[in-house]
């Protein structure tokens, strides 16, 4: 099927303003996989998201239940057992939105203004994932069949950390077996600077909390000689960085794979100036471990941050107390080899030996997720940098991506098979926040893009077999 995607792309062209208007219904229904009131509209979304593949010629598109939101699965296996199968993975599910958080249009009703679709879930993750899903429509409709054999795995917990994907794919490998994992739920620092993403961070989040008297104290009476837990908090969370802005804790970096020369020259490519940062943030400063540049620290570094405070008073009026508790949320962004679990005993153990004697310390984990490391030199992300030149128009970088996905790791270790992190996005996108927006441009160049890998990972199988007689079971 040489020269496939040509019939492809112009049909995706053609049935532009159709694509949008499905994508505006798909980012219309209130997917909230954290909210239990909305249990029933991620239902509702997962049936509609199954439909739409069924009606294009996913003929065993089904929704398949989990002991949590359910997952959406479909396969297209019309090229032939001798072409390679790629799995699709994305996410239906998304974060919590309503007006009040500073929308300028209520979140689940899209507005298309200035060039982009403004509702929650448009870039994170229902805009980049419906991308594959047009583009196999394409050449289903273009040609009659793909050039290789896709299948579909979108699930409806990846905002809430997955906890139950890892277990579905355990269960069903044979069913998902693919020779490539393609994700598109990430970004680009601009439209012409396209990114293959080959590293994400991993997890390790965790709660603390300090206790001191029984109830709440009168300062008056008792302040001076009772250690106040708010302020044995910020104590101990002093404690946790050092002088240079490093991480204090006994071991946190043992684990850490350095950066090769190669690597922090493909970083640089993607700089980040403070001037950017400045913009992008708001901060007065740049901020970090000064031995690596603003794009290293955001991307392959480890961090550990602060991500919440509580205690005592803090409503209208003076309340003169000493707060009974104290208690904070921290997170650690992780990169290769580091272990989230390793992670969390050994910041159990740091915190727990500066906690003063005057005060009781509870350090429990939250959520955790694994990091992944993708070498950028695999023929299939190759095959990506090649289709971002011929589908969008521009070579692509590889990056490190800071932000966590933790089913990468999972689908890299439990089905062996590369995963490529085709970012259809923009860093200003706006996900997680108020007026989250995805650009119409993106949307169809990301098809015509996706379109050629498809074609590309079809060509690259062709030689594979021309040079080792047969493809692997």
């Amino acid at each position: 099927m040489a020269n496939s995607s040509d019939g492809a792309r112009k049909y995706s062209r053609n049935h532009a303003e159709r694509f949008r208007h499905e994508l505006l219904e798909f980012l219309r229904i209130p997917s909230l996989s954290g909210d239990p009131a909305h249990t029933g509209d991620v239902k509702r979304t997962a049936e509609w998201l199954a439909a739409n593949l069924h009606a294009l010629g996913v003929d065993d598109a089904k929704v398949m239940p989990t002991a949590g939101h359910p997952v959406v699965y479909g396969s297209w296996t019309g090229a032939g057992p001798e072409k390679p199968t790629v799995l699709v993975y994305g996410h239906y599910d998304v974060v919590p939105a309503v007006i009040e958080d500073g929308w300028d249009s209520p979140p689940f009703e899209p507005v298309e203004k200035d060039g982009k679709i403004y509702a929650r879930g448009a870039t994170d993750d229902k805009g980049q994932l419906f991308i594959h899903v047009k583009a196999l429509e394409s050449y289903l409709e273009a040609n009659g069949g793909a050039p290789v054999n896709v299948k579909f795995l979108i699930e409806g917990e990846e905002e809430i950390s997955s906890p139950n994907l890892a277990p579905f794919i355990q269960k069903h490998q044979n069913l998902l077996r693919a020779d490539v994992c393609v994700i598109s739920d990430s970004s680009m620092r601009t439209l012409e600077d396209p990114a293959i993403t080959h590293s994400l961070r991993g997890m390790t989040y965790l709660q603390l909390e300090v206790e001191g008297p029984r109830d709440d104290l009168h300062s008056g009476f008792w302040g001076g000689a009772a250690h106040n837990p708010a302020l044995a908090l910020v104590e101990i969370l002093s404690k946790l960085y050092n002088a240079d802005n490093t991480i204090a804790v006994p071991g946190f970096y043992d684990d850490v794979v350095p950066l090769t020369a190669q690597e922090r020259e493909m970083v640089a490519k993607n700089a980040l100036s403070e001037k950017q940062f400045q913009e992008a943030t708001g901060v007065p400063a740049v901020w970090g471990d000064k031995n690596y540049t603003i794009r290293e620290r955001v991307s392959a570094r480890p961090t550990l941050d602060i991500n919440g405070l509580w205690s005592g008073y803090s409503g209208p009026g003076p309340k003169t107390i000493i707060p009974a508790k104290a208690g904070a949320k921290l997170s650690s962004r992780l990169v290769a080899n580091q272990d989230p679990d390793k992670i969390y005993h050994l910041l159990k153990k740091h915190i727990e030996s500066i906690t003063p004697a005057t005060v009781k310390v509870k350090v429990s984990l939250v959520t955790k997720g694994k990091p992944a490391l993708i070498p950028f030199d695999l023929p299939e992300m190759q095959a990506a940098a090649r289709a971002y030149e011929k589908g969008w128009g521009h070579k692509p970088v590889f990056s490190r991506g800071g932000g966590s996905i933790p089913i990468v790791a999972d689908i890299y270790d439990l089905m062996k098979i590369p995963v490529v992190m085709m970012g259809y996005g923009l860093d200003s996108d706006g996900l997680h926040a108020a007026n989250e927006h995805y650009s119409i441009e993106m949307f169809h160049r990301g098809i015509e893009t996706a379109i050629v890998y498809l074609e590309e990972l079809a060509a690259m199988g062709a030689k594979r077999s021309d040079s080792s007689g047969a493809r692997a079971a």
